[in-house]
């Protein structure tokens, strides 16, 4: 009995799913406006109150220049990293003791493996600390 009650009448069809009520709002096939192929919410453009420019209208965008990132291992011609050289080791473990990610360090892919390995090995044989604590 209670299966009939929550049912609509024959003649409507029920949008949705399950209990769900219908969705409110535009009908199916029509899209809002907005959006990047739309027009724009807000007058001044790009949906911006200040005329779609960011930083108050400054003129040109300043950039900054990064210094080039590069592998010391490479530019100092090292072919192995040695486990037992702690004080290498520990200008690319934090404070904290994680290893330290390429993009932050500039090391090339092949000696990033090589890093990771040799400071797994210190920290195995108590050279490193695995954490501060």
């Amino acid at each position: 009995m209670t299966e009939t009650a929550n049912r609509a009448p024959a003649g409507e069809a029920r949008q949705g799913q399950g209990d769900r009520p219908a969705r409110q709002g535009a009908p199916a096939g029509e899209r809002r406006q907005g959006g990047p192929a739309g027009g724009d919410r807000r007058p001044g453009g790009q949906g911006r109150p200040d005329g779609g420019q960011r930083h108050g209208g400054r003129g040109k965008k300043k950039f900054y220049y990064r210094k080039r990132k590069f592998c010391k291992f490479k530019a100092e011609k090292i072919d192995y990293i040695d486990f037992k050289d702690v004080e290498l080791l520990r200008s690319f473990t934090p404070e904290r003791g994680k290893i330290a990610p390429r993009r932050q360090t500039g090391t090339s892919a092949k000696f990033q493996r090589m890093l990771a390995t040799a400071i797994k090995r210190a920290r195995h044989i108590a050279l490193l600390p695995y954490t501060t604590d």
